[in-house]
Protein backbone atom coordinates (compact mmCIF):
# COMPACT_ATOMS: atom_id res chain seq x y z
CA UNK A 1 0.00 0.00 0.00
CA UNK A 2 1.13 3.52 -0.74
CA UNK A 3 1.59 6.27 1.87
CA UNK A 4 1.80 3.92 4.88
CA UNK A 5 5.54 4.28 5.59
CA UNK A 6 6.90 7.51 7.05
CA UNK A 7 10.41 7.34 8.56
CA UNK A 8 10.23 10.85 10.03
CA UNK A 9 10.54 11.53 13.73
CA UNK A 10 7.33 13.52 13.49
CA UNK A 11 6.68 16.93 14.91
CA UNK A 12 3.27 17.60 16.49
CA UNK A 13 1.25 20.41 18.04
CA UNK A 14 2.56 19.44 21.51
CA UNK A 15 6.22 19.84 20.58
CA UNK A 16 8.55 22.83 20.25
CA UNK A 17 6.47 25.77 18.91
CA UNK A 18 9.60 27.51 17.60
CA UNK A 19 10.89 24.56 15.57
CA UNK A 20 10.01 26.10 12.22
CA UNK A 21 11.60 29.47 12.95
CA UNK A 22 14.73 27.71 14.21
CA UNK A 23 15.11 25.17 11.41
CA UNK A 24 13.37 26.92 8.50
CA UNK A 25 16.56 28.65 7.35
CA UNK A 26 18.86 25.67 7.91
CA UNK A 27 20.87 25.17 4.67
CA UNK A 28 20.96 21.43 5.42
CA UNK A 29 17.17 21.11 5.71
CA UNK A 30 15.23 18.92 3.31
CA UNK A 31 12.35 20.65 1.53
CA UNK A 32 9.12 18.93 0.50
CA UNK A 33 7.79 21.38 -2.10
CA UNK A 34 4.22 21.52 -3.37
CA UNK A 35 3.08 23.81 -6.17
CA UNK A 36 -0.61 23.94 -5.31
CA UNK A 37 -1.31 20.25 -4.71
CA UNK A 38 1.46 18.95 -7.00
CA UNK A 39 4.75 17.79 -5.44
CA UNK A 40 7.97 18.92 -7.10
CA UNK A 41 10.48 16.06 -7.30
CA UNK A 42 14.15 15.76 -8.09
CA UNK A 43 14.30 13.54 -11.19
CA UNK A 44 16.08 10.21 -11.01
CA UNK A 45 15.73 6.41 -10.95
CA UNK A 46 14.03 6.74 -8.56
CA UNK A 47 13.78 10.43 -7.87
CA UNK A 48 13.17 12.06 -4.52
CA UNK A 49 10.67 14.42 -2.95
CA UNK A 50 13.26 15.60 -0.41
CA UNK A 51 14.83 18.61 -2.11
CA UNK A 52 17.87 20.60 -0.97
CA UNK A 53 17.13 23.86 0.84
CA UNK A 54 18.67 25.76 -2.09
CA UNK A 55 15.50 25.04 -4.12
CA UNK A 56 13.83 27.86 -2.19
CA UNK A 57 16.17 30.31 -3.94
CA UNK A 58 14.33 29.58 -7.21
CA UNK A 59 11.04 30.79 -5.75
CA UNK A 60 9.90 34.42 -5.61
CA UNK A 61 7.74 33.64 -2.56
CA UNK A 62 5.97 30.85 -0.74
CA UNK A 63 2.54 30.73 0.88
CA UNK A 64 3.07 28.41 3.86
CA UNK A 65 5.64 26.29 5.63
CA UNK A 66 5.30 23.46 8.15
CA UNK A 67 8.03 21.77 10.15
CA UNK A 68 7.36 18.05 9.60
CA UNK A 69 10.08 16.63 11.84
CA UNK A 70 13.50 15.07 11.47
CA UNK A 71 14.89 12.48 9.09
CA UNK A 72 18.21 11.15 10.42
CA UNK A 73 18.70 14.45 12.32
CA UNK A 74 17.97 16.50 9.19
CA UNK A 75 15.01 18.91 9.57
CA UNK A 76 12.26 18.42 6.97
CA UNK A 77 10.19 21.45 5.95
CA UNK A 78 7.00 21.27 3.86
CA UNK A 79 6.61 24.35 1.67
CA UNK A 80 3.55 25.47 -0.29
CA UNK A 81 3.89 27.73 -3.33
CA UNK A 82 1.27 28.95 -5.79
CA UNK A 83 0.20 26.45 -8.50
CA UNK A 84 1.73 28.59 -11.24
CA UNK A 85 5.17 28.16 -9.63
CA UNK A 86 5.20 24.68 -11.19
CA UNK A 87 6.12 26.43 -14.46
CA UNK A 88 9.53 27.24 -12.96
CA UNK A 89 10.35 23.51 -13.04
CA UNK A 90 8.54 22.19 -16.12
CA UNK A 91 11.39 22.86 -18.54
CA UNK A 92 14.13 21.71 -16.20
CA UNK A 93 15.09 18.05 -16.80
CA UNK A 94 16.38 17.81 -13.23
CA UNK A 95 12.84 18.13 -11.83
CA UNK A 96 9.46 16.43 -12.19
CA UNK A 97 6.10 17.97 -11.22
CA UNK A 98 3.42 15.30 -10.79
CA UNK A 99 0.32 14.49 -8.76
CA UNK A 100 0.76 12.30 -5.69
CA UNK A 101 -1.34 9.43 -7.02
CA UNK A 102 0.77 9.15 -10.17
CA UNK A 103 3.96 9.40 -8.11
CA UNK A 104 2.88 6.30 -6.17
CA UNK A 105 1.68 4.34 -9.22
CA UNK A 106 4.81 5.08 -11.25
CA UNK A 107 7.32 4.58 -8.38
CA UNK A 108 8.81 8.03 -8.97
CA UNK A 109 10.24 8.16 -5.42
CA UNK A 110 11.28 5.47 -2.93
CA UNK A 111 8.29 3.88 -1.19
CA UNK A 112 9.36 5.19 2.22
CA UNK A 113 9.06 8.79 0.98
CA UNK A 114 5.39 8.46 0.02
CA UNK A 115 4.20 8.79 3.63
CA UNK A 116 6.23 11.97 4.06
CA UNK A 117 4.79 13.43 0.85
CA UNK A 118 1.29 12.47 1.99
CA UNK A 119 1.84 14.14 5.35
CA UNK A 120 3.08 17.32 3.68
CA UNK A 121 0.23 17.44 1.18
CA UNK A 122 -2.45 16.91 3.84
CA UNK A 123 -1.04 19.54 6.20
CA UNK A 124 -0.48 22.17 3.52
CA UNK A 125 -3.94 21.56 2.09
CA UNK A 126 -5.41 22.03 5.58
CA UNK A 127 -3.63 25.38 5.95
CA UNK A 128 -4.86 26.52 2.54
CA UNK A 129 -8.47 25.68 3.46
CA UNK A 130 -8.51 27.05 7.02
CA UNK A 131 -7.45 30.68 6.72
CA UNK A 132 -10.47 31.81 8.76
CA UNK A 133 -11.81 30.82 12.15
CA UNK A 134 -14.77 28.44 12.11
CA UNK A 135 -15.90 29.93 15.42
CA UNK A 136 -16.02 33.66 14.62
CA UNK A 137 -14.90 34.10 11.01
CA UNK A 138 -11.77 36.16 11.75
CA UNK A 139 -8.44 35.36 10.02
CA UNK A 140 -6.32 32.68 11.70
CA UNK A 141 -2.54 32.56 12.07
CA UNK A 142 0.00 29.78 11.69
CA UNK A 143 1.17 28.40 15.09
CA UNK A 144 3.12 25.51 16.67
CA UNK A 145 5.45 25.19 13.66
CA UNK A 146 2.43 24.59 11.41
CA UNK A 147 0.49 22.07 13.49
CA UNK A 148 -2.09 24.60 14.68
CA UNK A 149 -3.85 27.76 13.56
CA UNK A 150 -4.87 30.35 16.16
CA UNK A 151 -7.57 32.98 16.09
CA UNK A 152 -6.51 36.25 17.75
CA UNK A 153 -10.09 37.52 17.75
CA UNK A 154 -11.79 34.82 19.85
CA UNK A 155 -8.86 32.72 21.09
CA UNK A 156 -9.95 29.52 19.32
CA UNK A 157 -7.25 27.00 18.42
CA UNK A 158 -7.66 24.90 15.28
CA UNK A 159 -5.83 21.63 14.61
CA UNK A 160 -5.25 19.68 11.38
CA UNK A 161 -8.08 17.28 10.62
CA UNK A 162 -8.15 13.80 9.17
CA UNK A 163 -11.44 12.42 7.87
CA UNK A 164 -12.07 8.74 8.71
CA UNK A 165 -13.40 6.60 5.86
CA UNK A 166 -14.50 2.97 6.16
CA UNK A 167 -13.63 0.76 3.20
CA UNK A 168 -14.87 -2.80 3.31
CA UNK A 169 -14.70 -6.07 1.46
CA UNK A 170 -18.07 -7.69 2.02
CA UNK A 171 -18.23 -11.44 1.40
CA UNK A 172 -20.86 -14.16 1.40
CA UNK A 173 -19.46 -17.64 1.11
CA UNK A 174 -17.15 -17.77 -1.91
CA UNK A 175 -18.20 -14.47 -3.43
CA UNK A 176 -17.48 -10.83 -2.64
CA UNK A 177 -19.30 -7.57 -3.29
CA UNK A 178 -17.62 -4.84 -5.35
CA UNK A 179 -18.94 -1.69 -6.97
CA UNK A 180 -17.83 1.01 -9.36
CA UNK A 181 -18.32 4.73 -9.70
CA UNK A 182 -18.41 6.54 -13.03
CA UNK A 183 -15.08 8.25 -12.26
CA UNK A 184 -13.25 4.90 -11.93
CA UNK A 185 -10.81 3.70 -14.57
CA UNK A 186 -12.36 1.60 -17.29
CA UNK A 187 -13.47 -1.86 -16.11
CA UNK A 188 -12.32 -1.25 -12.52
CA UNK A 189 -14.45 -2.43 -9.59
CA UNK A 190 -13.49 -1.78 -5.98
CA UNK A 191 -14.57 -2.20 -2.37
CA UNK A 192 -17.44 -0.05 -1.17
CA UNK A 193 -16.44 2.89 1.04
CA UNK A 194 -17.88 5.89 2.84
CA UNK A 195 -17.20 8.49 5.50
CA UNK A 196 -17.65 7.68 9.17
CA UNK A 197 -20.44 9.84 10.61
CA UNK A 198 -20.50 11.59 14.03
CA UNK A 199 -21.46 9.27 16.89
CA UNK A 200 -21.00 6.15 14.75
CA UNK A 201 -18.81 3.11 15.34
CA UNK A 202 -16.61 1.74 12.58
CA UNK A 203 -18.72 -1.43 12.48
CA UNK A 204 -21.99 0.47 12.14
CA UNK A 205 -20.51 2.72 9.45
CA UNK A 206 -19.63 -0.39 7.43
CA UNK A 207 -23.15 -1.76 7.79
CA UNK A 208 -24.83 1.55 6.98
CA UNK A 209 -22.71 2.35 3.92
CA UNK A 210 -23.13 -1.10 2.37
CA UNK A 211 -26.90 -1.03 2.87
CA UNK A 212 -27.21 2.54 1.58
CA UNK A 213 -25.14 1.94 -1.53
CA UNK A 214 -25.98 -1.66 -2.42
CA UNK A 215 -28.98 -2.71 -0.31
CA UNK A 216 -27.05 -5.61 1.26
CA UNK A 217 -27.31 -6.29 5.00
CA UNK A 218 -23.99 -6.91 6.80
CA UNK A 219 -23.55 -8.73 10.11
CA UNK A 220 -20.11 -9.46 11.52
CA UNK A 221 -17.43 -6.82 10.83
CA UNK A 222 -13.73 -6.97 11.65
CA UNK A 223 -10.91 -4.47 11.21
CA UNK A 224 -7.99 -5.43 8.97
CA UNK A 225 -5.69 -2.47 8.20
CA UNK A 226 -5.57 1.27 7.56
CA UNK A 227 -4.03 3.62 5.01
CA UNK A 228 -3.49 7.39 4.95
CA UNK A 229 -5.17 8.74 1.80
CA UNK A 230 -4.05 12.32 1.13
CA UNK A 231 -6.87 13.34 -1.25
CA UNK A 232 -7.10 15.68 0.54
CA UNK A 233 -6.70 14.13 4.02
CA UNK A 234 -8.42 10.88 4.95
CA UNK A 235 -7.59 7.71 6.83
CA UNK A 236 -8.96 4.62 5.10
CA UNK A 237 -10.10 2.07 7.69
CA UNK A 238 -10.03 -1.30 5.97
CA UNK A 239 -12.57 -3.87 7.17
CA UNK A 240 -14.03 -7.24 6.26
CA UNK A 241 -17.78 -7.71 6.53
CA UNK A 242 -20.00 -10.78 6.29
CA UNK A 243 -23.15 -10.27 4.23
CA UNK A 244 -26.47 -11.61 5.52
CA UNK A 245 -28.41 -11.02 2.29
CA UNK A 246 -27.74 -11.50 -1.44
CA UNK A 247 -30.03 -9.12 -3.30
CA UNK A 248 -28.40 -5.93 -4.54
CA UNK A 249 -30.33 -2.66 -4.75
CA UNK A 250 -27.99 0.02 -6.15
CA UNK A 251 -28.10 3.63 -5.08
CA UNK A 252 -27.37 5.10 -8.51
CA UNK A 253 -26.40 8.46 -7.03
CA UNK A 254 -23.42 6.70 -5.39
CA UNK A 255 -22.63 3.79 -7.69
CA UNK A 256 -22.73 3.08 -11.40
CA UNK A 257 -22.85 -0.65 -10.71
CA UNK A 258 -22.40 -3.26 -7.96
CA UNK A 259 -22.24 -7.04 -8.25
CA UNK A 260 -21.01 -10.24 -6.64
CA UNK A 261 -17.69 -11.64 -7.86
CA UNK A 262 -16.40 -15.20 -7.54
CA UNK A 263 -12.93 -16.10 -6.31
CA UNK A 264 -12.01 -17.00 -9.89
CA UNK A 265 -13.09 -13.52 -11.02
CA UNK A 266 -10.96 -11.88 -8.32
CA UNK A 267 -7.94 -14.06 -9.08
CA UNK A 268 -8.04 -13.06 -12.75
CA UNK A 269 -8.67 -9.40 -11.89
CA UNK A 270 -5.66 -9.30 -9.57
CA UNK A 271 -3.55 -11.00 -12.25
CA UNK A 272 -4.75 -8.47 -14.83
CA UNK A 273 -6.14 -11.11 -17.20
CA UNK A 274 -9.91 -10.76 -16.72
CA UNK A 275 -11.72 -9.97 -19.99
CA UNK A 276 -14.40 -7.75 -18.40
CA UNK A 277 -13.23 -6.43 -15.04
CA UNK A 278 -10.13 -4.92 -13.38
CA UNK A 279 -8.97 -4.74 -9.76
CA UNK A 280 -7.96 -1.53 -7.94
CA UNK A 281 -4.34 -0.41 -8.20
CA UNK A 282 -1.85 -1.99 -5.76
CA UNK A 283 -1.29 1.46 -4.23
CA UNK A 284 -4.82 1.32 -2.72
CA UNK A 285 -5.94 -0.57 0.36
CA UNK A 286 -8.85 -2.07 -1.62
CA UNK A 287 -6.37 -4.11 -3.66
CA UNK A 288 -4.86 -5.55 -0.48
CA UNK A 289 -8.25 -6.34 1.07
CA UNK A 290 -8.91 -8.46 -2.01
CA UNK A 291 -5.53 -10.18 -1.72
CA UNK A 292 -6.13 -10.89 1.96
CA UNK A 293 -9.44 -12.59 1.10
CA UNK A 294 -7.70 -14.62 -1.59
CA UNK A 295 -4.97 -15.63 0.86
CA UNK A 296 -2.13 -14.06 -1.11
Amino acid sequence: MAYITNPLVRHSAERDPEALSRHGKDPNAAIVLLAGDLPVLKAGEPGTGLLPASVLNRLPAYQEQVFLGFLQDKPVIATLVAPEAAELFHDDPDFVVENLRAIAVRDLVPAQELGTLAMAKSLLDWHARHRFCANCGAPTKHAQAGFRRDCAACGAQHFPRTDPVVIMLVTRGDKCLLGRQSRFAEKMYSCLAGFLEPGETIEDAVRREVFEEAGVRVGKVRYLASQPWPFPSSIMIGCAGEAETDDIVIDDTELEDARWFTRDDIRRMLDGVHDEFAAPSPIAIAHHLLREWMGS
